[in-house]
């Protein structure tokens, strides 16, 4: 369960114009269309060697961006929400964030944390499989795995008052991964709505997404499948 509550007042203005000031800076980077090359076909099958080279390159800018989008959606966090919790899904990432980081946690882990609730906007029938795919190039597998599976973990806390199983989680009990999921919901996830705990700020997270993100995608050497590290 973790579609998080509303916007508190004193975090509005401050959050929409953090927003449009960020979003003012992006889109500035982009350049429009009609300043750009384009392509010769209407149909990918015609497309020439040509054509998909030029795709090619203008490929990395755009991607070179995605911090800034991901970062974007986590403003936007902060000021669309749904009703009834106390804090809103921003402040739940940046909850969540705060504790893994306190307890000693690695740059995956924070990250993985403050952005496992990102689908939750586009996607929240299926947001922890949604968020799990926009980090998953990018963070050790352990971590993506957790990300992708915590929903269920979670109903260990609630599912019963829906009549659901609250042990759904247990068909991962021989998963290698399935005491970091459980350990995750317990200490980072369910424990992260309180209004009043001291969390930190997106700005201070900033930098360890950017340096998660400018990761070169799928590199085995950060992936590290099959490897279970354990909260620390």
């Amino acid at each position: 369960m973790t579609n998080i509550g509303v916007l508190r007042p004193e975090f509005k203005g401050h959050l929409a114009q953090s927003h449009k000031l960020t979003h003012d800076a992006t889109s500035k980077r982009i350049k429009p269309m009609s300043d750009t090359q384009t392509v010769s076909f209407t149909q990918m099958k015609d497309g020439t060697k040509e054509d998909y080279e030029l795709l090619e390159k203008l490929e990395k800018p755009y991607l070179a961006l995605t911090p800034d989008r991901v970062l974007d959606e986590l403003r936007r966090q902060g000021e669309t929400t749904l009703e009834g919790y106390r804090i809103t899904r921003l402040q739940h990432g940046l909850q969540s964030a705060t504790r893994a980081e306190a307890d000693g946690a690695d740059i995956d882990w924070i990250v993985g944390t403050l952005l496992h609730d990102v689908g939750d906007g586009l996607a929240p029938q299926n947001h922890d499989r949604f968020s799990a795919e926009v980090i998953r190039p990018f963070v050790r597998w352990e971590v993506a795995w957790v990300v992708e599976h915590h929903g269920i973990f979670q109903m260990l806390y609630y599912g019963h008052h829906y009549g659901w199983d609250r042990n759904a989680r247990d068909r991962f009990k021989d998963h290698p991964c399935f005491q970091s999921c459980a350990d995750f919901c317990e200490r980072w996830d369910q424990s992260s709505f309180d209004p009043d705990y001291p969390m930190k700020p997106l700005e201070h997270f900033e930098p360890m997404v950017r340096e998660v993100f400018a990761r070169k995608a799928y590199n085995p050497t950060v992936i590290r499948e099959g490897v279970v590290v354990g909260l620390p």
